[in-house]
């Protein structure tokens, strides 16, 4: 391997808009990040589910094909 072209591996903190602090390793030392899982509502138990039941059998309903005599 060829030296002195790789960027160094060093030890980063990774900051999310919630307040939350990761440490890891990366070749940037901080980032910034809008969530991560302890914010982010489908790790939190706090995601919203659609029923789009109604919505699948109209459109199944609209568009079936008409089946033949």
């Amino acid at each position: 391997m060829k030296k002195n072209i790789h960027p160094k591996y060093e030890e980063a903190t990774i900051t999310c808009a919630c307040g939350h602090v990761l440490k890891t390793r990366s070749t940037v030392k901080a980032m910034t990040v809008n969530t991560c899982a302890a914010c982010h509502p489908f790790f939190t138990g706090q995601a919203k589910f659609i029923d789009t039941e109604g919505r699948v059998d109209r459109f199944n309903k609209r568009y079936a094909r008409k089946t033949a005599k």
